[in-house]
Formats: structure tokens, sequence, C-alpha cells
């Protein structure tokens, strides 16, 4: 499990993140319904009784398994049938996952969001290596490509600062109502998953509730 650090957060966050503790005049946690979910990136059935939130990192590498050996797997059973909606919550830990996260807001298209998810995480080794971001964001543009967003559009999105904002703010909010200490921090309805993860748990967690 990745546990959340500032390195290499960007400043325009540091800055959110100094403001938030600021302005905020107490501890306090309010009701998880609490975040706009139209600012999430869902799949599946938006009125599902159930509803699976992941906070992850797209650059954590545990955030990647648990896509891979879990959600994948979840998807086909759950959310394909319409049982369960999947939120994916953005938790960036670094201006690489800020920028990946972006790329997935790129098309609105629901298909090619989940195919430019999956390819994002399965491919993580690849695009995520090194610390120069502008070699990170040219691999990251060749994912994007894949699924008919063409140059322009790629970097409008990357250098758009309302975006930006946008999945700073998810973040931001994502600490103060659900005390978000790693990645992924998975939430089954209102109860909260930490630690280790497998899919025998959560498939027979969501049974109990259908």
């Amino acid at each position: 499990m990745h546990l959340v650090t500032k390195n290499k957060i960007k400043i325009k966050y540091i800055v959110y993140f100094i403001i938030y503790f600021l302005t905020l005049s107490s501890v306090f946690k309010v009701n998880s319904n609490a975040l706009d979910v139209d600012k999430n990136i869902f799949f599946g059935n938006k009125d599902a009784k159930i509803v699976v939130k992941v906070f992850s990192s797209l650059t954590c590498p545990y955030c990647a398994d648990f896509h891979k050996k879990i959600f994948i797997k979840l998807k086909k059973e759950f959310v394909d049938s319409n049982l369960v909606r999947f939120e994916h919550h953005s938790f960036p830990l670094d201006l690489a996952a800020l920028n990946a996260e972006k790329i997935l807001r790129c098309t609105n298209d629901y298909k090619k969001r989940i195919a430019i998810l999956n390819e994002i995480y399965e491919k993580q080794g690849e695009w995520a290596s090194g610390n120069d971001i502008n070699n990170i964001n040219f691999r990251l543009t060749k994912i994007a490509k894949k699924y008919d967003l063409n140059d322009d559009r790629i970097i409008n999105c990357l250098v758009n600062e309302n975006l930006e904002d946008q999945i700073l703010e998810i973040r931001i909010n994502a600490n103060k109502n659900y005390s978000i200490q790693s990645t992924p921090t998975i939430f089954i309805n209102d109860k909260k998953y930490n630690g280790n993860h497998n899919y025998d748990l959560f498939k027979k967690e969501i049974e109990k509730l259908l």
C-alpha cells in the first residue's frame, strides 16, 4: 500500500492544502456522500445501491495491482451487470499522477475512459518511470493517441488549469471527508477497507449487500 506523501506534489497543490488547513476551524468528518460524484469518474449503473469508491494515485503500484487483479474481475461480475457503481476518485501523489488524471479526463466517452484507465495501469512501469516530466507526458500522449485524441486536445488537457483545479479539489476533499492515509483506499458503500486487498473478500462483501 502506498502511503500518502507530499514529495513531488505540485506547488499549486501544496498551496491548496495549506489554505484548506488554515481555513478549517475544526477537524471533522462529513457524510461520505458529500463528495460530488459528478467530478469523479464512475462506471456502471449510476443508481446502483452498492457503490465501490477507490481512492488511488495513477503512479501507485499498489493501485495498479488492485486495478489489474481485483477491479477487472469486479467490473465483469458486478459493474457490467449494473449491480455496482464503481467510482475512481483521484488522489494524485505526484505531478506524473496528476497529468495522467488529466489524460484520463481528456475524453467523456465511457468506453474510452475505461480503456485509457486500463492501459495507464497496465503500462504504469513504462510511462511513469524517471523524473523527467516531459518524457512522462510524451509517454502519456502516446497512450491517449490510441484512443483518437489528437495532439491539440491532449496538450489542452495537460495545460488546462480548470481541470487541474478540479482534480486537486477532489484530492483535498478526499482528505477532508474520508481521511485517506494510503492508496489505494477502498469504500464499499460506507465501509472502509485498508491494508491488503483480495478479490474474494470484496466479492463476499458485495454479495452480502445485494
